[in-house]
């Protein structure tokens, strides 16, 4: 891992945790990646989202999966919502961004609380 410090929501640990195959080889290796270049790492592995109420939403891309996240005050990464868009292409962003909105909402929230874990 590289010098980035990376915290999952619950739900995307859980999601992340129940990956086999190809999948989680190709999902580790985009999250090494985003480990080891932070905010620098661009396209095709990272992209913006339109459509957020926070303009630094992005999603990490690995094949037909999505994991969208932001970069939160302290410059760490905090991955909010992960799925695979196979065949929901337009649905799943319908879904997950207000849903991620919503959960950095909540980490915001947590951190001037002083109440913030789930270090990667």
């Amino acid at each position: 891992m590289g010098a980035w410090v990376i915290h999952e929501h619950p739900d995307v640990a859980k999601w992340l945790e129940g990956l086999t195959g190809t999948t989680a080889v190709t999902v580790a290796a985009a999250l090494d990646r985003l480990a080891e270049d932070g905010p620098a790492l661009g396209r095709p592995t990272v992209d913006s989202i339109k459509g957020s109420r926070h303009h630094n939403m992005k999603e990490l891309r690995a094949r037909t999966v999505r994991i969208l996240f932001v970069f939160d005050p302290r410059r760490a990464a905090i991955l909010l919502v992960a799925g695979d868009k196979r065949g929901e292409w337009e649905r799943w962003y319908k879904a997950s961004i207000p849903l991620a909105d919503d959960r950095y909402d909540e980490w915001l929230t947590m951190l001037d609380e002083g109440k913030a874990k789930g270090a990667r």
